[in-house]
């Protein structure tokens, strides 16, 4: 009986671990792109704001990704004859969307809105890490349902001020407790008992 238990047990652990591994949840592996775009040239190096291609992260659900129109708006006159670029402008000329590979995707049946958690002081680094370094993007964290209840049940923690929430440099020890809960206030952020409903997040 012992022995068994010590087994259950170990396998458990081993069962934990693999959920939480990159090879399951996808932590940390790069995903080739059609364009070999670069966020840590454009928003590190050259300081384009996340809205300026991500226009709708704070109106709608989804932060939606960049009609190519929005990159012919600097390419029409820069790097104009690169081989890079040759995806871009033939979607231009074509007018066909590029098909990106998604990058941070949740499960069907988890409901996520950008908007609401700009609105609540949430940076887009505290989500999806530091953008700004990353010649090519992929998952800084895990996205599973512990990851995002840890951050529900003490919101406080992870805000800033609404003026910060585009700073790829803000640090989360900027503030103090009594500034964090003042924070919470400010921004109307609901109880802990309705951020942590199954329905909040699952409908």
């Amino acid at each position: 009986m012992i022995a068994a238990a010590i087994l259950a047990g170990t396998a458990f652990y081993v069962y934990t671990q693999v959920a939480r591994s990159s090879y399951l949840t996808g932590r940390y592996l790069e995903k080739q792109q059609p364009v070999q775009f670069s966020h840590k040239h454009h928003t590190g190096d050259d300081g384009i704001d996340c809205r300026y291609c991500h226009s709708t992260v704070e109106t709608t659900a989804s932060a939606g990704m960049p009609p190519t129109q929005t990159c012919m708006n600097c390419h029409s006159q820069l790097w104009l004859d690169s081989p890079y670029l040759e995806p871009v402008r033939a979607s231009f000329r074509e007018n066909k969307p590029i098909e990106w590979e998604r990058v941070h995707d949740l499960p069907e049946y988890a409901y996520f809105n950008h908007s609401i958690h700009v609105a609540k002081g949430v940076g887009c680094s505290t989500c999806h890490g530091q953008i700004d370094d990353m010649p090519a993007v992929y998952q800084e964290n895990t996205l599973q349902m512990e990851w995002c209840i840890s951050c529900h049940r003490e919101p406080q923690r992870y805000i800033r001020p609404k003026s910060e929430i585009y700073n790829m440099d803000w640090q989360d020890s900027e503030l103090t407790v009594a500034q964090r809960l003042e924070l919470r206030a400010e921004h109307k952020i609901r109880s802990t008992e309705l951020l942590t409903s199954c329905s909040t997040c699952h409908r």
